[in-house]
């Protein structure tokens, strides 16, 4: 049977329920900031639902999102202030729950996250290579020496897996590229450029090609595609629904997207467990599952007698 890293569900999404508030446009670095510990929490139900790898709350710390340049997921027209001088504070802040989680339970691993620049899903928001390789480099280089992996989530598009991979990889830690794809055709990334063609950029030091942040029905095209990268692959898909044409031109938000009825844990599983025969050794959940998704992912790991590492 198959060694299997199973990473954890949803971060923002998750903190968005338990705070009991209304998404902001600094979406889950609000809720760490205004409550303290709780991304702890989080980090500890995942780990002893359980996940080998628990993912920081960084994704969306990016100083462009920082300083209220992007609010393309703002609720209800809001704005946000200029807050790119806690930049540092809040990637050290995220990376001590993490840790602390990782302490409380007595083991795993922690993947430090990369979100995209500019805004999710939106390729054409995402800066040039020039501009984009240094600020990569600068959240890698910040979290880099506190995980084991570095991962670069929602990828958008070739050149945006081209910047991320080059200055992640300045921080000497092994690199994950996870692109998210279209919810209907899952052989395109959200630009509509090939999932095939991805191969030629991983090859220049990826050490894992990942499917994130898309329908888990969409999966199984991308995983054929990143499977002949030849290196470790796997998916993370999401519990809400799809993102739609609408969404992606920037006239809905994120209060806009619901939690799929019909993703509960186990309709999750049974397509994460597809994956895993597939070949696909790295597993999770994205936006919209949580604790009880990954708990019966590894269930039905362990009763497929499959060992997670």
């Amino acid at each position: 049977m198959a060694e299997i890293t199973l990473l954890d569900g949803g971060m923002g999404q998750e903190l968005i329920h338990r705070a009991g508030d209304r998404p902001t446009p600094l979406w889950s670095t609000q809720v760490m900031m205004d409550m303290p510990g709780i991304v702890q929490s989080v980090h500890e139900d995942y780990y002893r639902a359980g996940a080998s790898v628990a993912t920081t709350n960084t994704y969306a710390i990016h100083r462009d999102r920082l300083r209220g340049a992007s609010n393309h997921y703002a609720v209800d027209g809001a704005e946000m202030p200029n807050i790119e001088d806690k930049f540092e504070a809040l990637h050290d802040a995220a990376l001590t729950e993490a840790c602390a989680a990782r302490d409380a339970v007595g083991s795993g691993r922690i993947a430090g996250s990369i979100g995209p620049l500019g805004a999710s899903y939106r390729a054409d928001l995402h800066p040039d290579h020039d501009t984009a390789v240094p600020l990569y480099r600068e959240v890698a280089g910040l979290i880099g020496p506190r995980v084991d992996v570095l991962l670069c989530e929602t990828v958008a598009s070739l050149d945006a897996a081209r910047s991320a991979l080059v200055g992640a990889l300045a921080a000497e830690k092994p690199v994950w590229i996870s692109v998210t794809i279209d919810d209907e055709d899952g052989t395109l990334l959200r630009s509509g450029e090939k999932v095939a063609d991805l191969a030629a950029i991983l090859k220049d030091g990826a050490a894992a090609a990942l499917a994130n942040c898309s329908a888990p029905e969409a999966m199984p095209a991308a995983l054929e595609q990143l499977a002949k990268a030849g290196l470790p692959f796997g998916a993370y898909g999401n519990g809400f629904t799809m993102i739609t044409k609408a969404f992606l031109e920037g006239g809905t938000t994120a209060g806009d997207l619901r939690a799929r009825q019909d993703m509960g844990p186990e309709n999750y599983a049974d397509h994460a467990m597809s994956w895993v025969d597939m070949g696909a050794t790295i597993l999770g959940g994205c936006c919209e599952t949580g604790p009880a998704h990954i708990a019966e992912i590894a269930r039905r790991l362990r009763e497929a007698e499959h060992r997670i590492v």
